[in-house]
């Protein structure tokens, strides 16, 4: 485990020159993250990160290996072996109330086609499932009804002791991509470009045991389904590979809004800039998104969307947020958002409001509608209109994470004790605010002197 301080993300040579890309340079005030841990313990890329409790997480990827961490310290608690090929889903196992054993479980699948049932108390492979006919790609734990579900080419339920209830036939040779969980006892499975209701209907005095009923295909995809999440009681949303982000009623599953224009040009830096962005083609897959009670914050090829869930319109962007595809993005706190890329970096914005006066007509036109160009003061369409359509936020860079050499896949959040990132270059980085440390380090200081008496010699 090594630890680093930096003082601020030094830019790499020749990005500004690479993409119009917004930097930060090497003045990061308000980023909190001047100190790093670097953890290592994978031989492979790590693309998962879990957090178990206040304190731990853990790590699995394509060595097959599970890795529980010390989100405080760094201190690597546990190695899981068990799986002999990549991990390619992982999730939480809640104990049940009832139980008196509260230890904390997790599930892990693999392409070596069995899931594990694991103890991080422990680390005892508490039980595992070896009969799936394909690949589990994703996992999803129904905790109301006490069972879990698996995902490939088929879906399964199971109970907790890994009893296989019922399944499904083959649905697809490109199998489920993604699982949530939706009331009236449904779940909704992405199968390609399709969204499939499936209702699980539980044992009854005249049945035998449950079973899975395909309820309805939502076809409204152009192209493959790459996320699905709940994002409140009413709606979840669908990102497609082509751009296209759905937001569904969660009870009659109807398309509530439907926004296809991320890959619209947008001028953010000047027209020179946006000229060039023209010529090349910017990647549009929906690769992640999260969300609050207002907004969805969605990552778009290399750009940051926000859309607002009440308006149903994108309130602020980033076209070129990254160098490359937005692999992940978070939400953390005071109407901040980080985000991750293939091109290595981890990067924090902030979500500010832009000031207007109420007088001022809303430029129109292609570049005037983005603050660029002079105003059209013949514009046709009325000064409210205009203000209607005006971008109202923007995303300002406040933080450049750099210490990964390669993709970063994801990352988790802890309260206390900062951000962690996974990486293809096999690492882990445990980032920490400086400020804070420092403090904790100079009072630990003071507490071992008064322990020993010198502090009192010392005054």
């Amino acid at each position: 485990m090594l630890r680093w301080l930096i003082g601020g993300g030094r830019e790499p040579q020749g990005l500004a020159e690479k993409s119009p890309l917004q930097t930060i340079g090497e003045e990061q005030t308000q980023n909190p993250y001047t100190e790093l841990l670097v953890l290592k313990a994978h031989h492979d890329i790590v693309r998962f990160l879990v957090q178990l409790d206040d304190y731990r997480f853990a790590s699995a990827g394509d060595d097959g290996i599970v890795v529980v961490w010390n989100a405080q310290t760094g201190e690597k608690l546990l190695e899981l072996n068990g799986h002999t090929q990549k991990i390619t889903a992982i999730i939480t196992l809640p104990s049940l109330e009832a139980c008196e054993e509260k230890n904390q479980l997790i599930l892990t699948a693999s392409a070596d086609r069995t899931v594990i049932v694991w103890d991080c108390d422990t680390g005892r492979q508490v039980q595992k499932v070896s009969c799936f006919q394909s690949t589990v790609k994703c996992l999803a734990v129904l905790r109301r009804l006490d069972v879990w579900l698996s995902g490939g080419n088929d879906l399964c339920m199971w109970n907790r002791k890994l009893d296989l209830l019922c399944k499904t036939s083959h649905l697809s040779d490109t199998g489920i991509s993604a699982l949530i969980e939706i009331p009236k006892n449904c779940v909704v499975a992405a199968v390609g470009k399709e969204l499939i209701i499936f209702r699980l209907v539980a044992p009854t005095e005249g049945s035998l045991g449950w079973d899975i009923l395909e309820v309805k295909r939502l076809l409204d995809h152009q192209d493959n389904i790459l996320s699905l999440v709940n994002v409140n009681d009413l709606s979840f949303v669908t990102g497609s590979h082509v751009g296209e982000l759905i937001i569904w009623d969660i009870l009659d599953w109807t398309v509530q809004a439907c926004e296809h224009n991320f890959w619209d040009p947008s001028p953010q830096l000047d027209t020179q800039q946006e000229i060039k962005l023209c010529q090349k083609p910017n990647d549009v897959s929906i690769h992640h998104f999260t969300w609050d009670e207002e907004n969805i914050f969605v990552a778009v090829g290399r750009g940051l969307y926000v859309y607002n869930l009440q308006m149903k319109r994108v309130i602020a962007c980033q076209k070129t947020a990254h160098d490359s595809s937005v692999l992940h993005v978070a939400k953390l706190p005071n109407r901040q958002l980080i985000s991750c890329s293939e091109d290595g970096s981890v990067r924090i914005w902030e979500l500010r409001e832009k000031q207007q006066l109420a007088a001022e007509p809303v430029p129109t036109g292609f570049f005037n509608m983005w603050g660029f160009g002079r105003v059209n003061k013949q514009a046709s369409q009325p000064v409210k209109k205009q203000q209607e359509n005006a971008i109202l936020f923007s995303l300002e860079l406040i933080g450049d994470l750099i210490g990964h050499s390669s993709s970063v896949e994801m990352f988790l959040y802890f309260e206390d004790h900062g951000l962690v990132t996974c990486s293809a270059d096999h690492l882990i980085i445990l980032w920490k605010n400086g400020e804070r440390e420092s403090g904790l380090r100079s009072l630990k200081l003071f507490q071992k002197l008064e322990e020993n008496g010198d502090l009192y010699l010392a005054v």
